[in-house]
């Protein structure tokens, strides 16, 4: 094989194989006009993310509901009290922690199956 055959092959085998690796991570199929099926990779979307970052707020208040029915109103405010008068870190723990009208309800929720 001459080198020139060499390197087409190579070109031929790199388009190959990027085209499987989009293909599996999800494909779409066509039917083209003349009834050919024809794969396409699937397009990526930022819900992805979006759907990440929903999860994890809605993660983060169901715990401050739970922790906030379990240790009792009095308490946890005493608690983000103390973690207000900490480092630059705790102090911004302090500002997540703090109660919102979504942990309040939850923890009304929770509290009878906590206690």
């Amino acid at each position: 094989m001459s080198v020139s055959q060499f390197d087409e092959f190579d070109r031929r085998m790199s388009r190959i194989s990027r085209r499987h690796t989009k293909l599996s991570r999800g494909y779409v199929t066509k039917v083209m006009d003349d009834g050919m099926m024809v794969a396409k990779p699937r397009r990526k979307t930022r819900m992805g993310t979006a759907r990440a970052l929903a999860i994890l707020l809605l993660v983060m208040v169901l715990f401050k509901g739970v922790l906030h029915a379990q240790l009792g109103a009095a308490e946890y405010q005493q608690r983000i009290a103390a973690l207000a008068s900490g480092t630059a870190v705790e102090k911004a723990g302090a500002f997540v922690m703090t109660a919102d009208p979504g942990t309040v309800w939850i923890s009304g929720k929770v509290s009878s199956l906590v206690r």
